[in-house]
């Protein structure tokens, strides 16, 4: 089950369109869906989570929990809607457009990609690519 959670002040309103979408990147990378919760939160949210979890004092834009099962996709994936809104300006893309970005990265993590060193890296922004354009692609 693919779930979506707002504490902070962005809502979607097309959650079903989401699903989907989440659903077929799962797909087309050889899993199955199990339990994934989305988080959309404050900075200050995602702060707190990187301190008390990860011994981070930094601010991020995602925060992927890995409970992933064999070929079973389960996870919290914890999203930073004010850094989303701050890369979309940065890198001066639609908010939604860098929204999917890092929905698909959490994804993709969960399926084991990394994004570490140099390879890694490139390897995970050319599959977010790949999952961005299959959002509205009918099967």
């Amino acid at each position: 089950m693919i779930d979506f959670h707002f504490k902070s002040d962005l809502l979607i309103n097309n959650k079903s369109e989401y699903v989907d979408w989440i659903a077929r990147i799962i797909e087309s990378e050889g899993f199955v869906a199990g339990q994934i919760d989305y988080i959309f939160c404050t900075d200050e949210y995602l702060l707190q989570l990187n301190q008390e979890y990860l011994d981070h004092d930094t601010f991020t834009d995602i925060i992927t929990f890995d409970y992933t099962d064999g070929k079973t996709i389960s996870g919290d994936i914890f999203i930073s809607t004010d850094r989303v809104k701050e890369n979309a300006k940065e890198f001066k893309v639609d908010i939604l457009n860098e929204l999917r970005r890092v929905m698909s990265h959490g994804l993709l993590h969960l399926a084991g990609y990394g994004d570490k060193g140099v390879e890694e890296a490139k390897l995970m922004r050319e599959k977010e690519e790949e999952k961005i354009k299959m959002f509205h692609v009918e099967l």
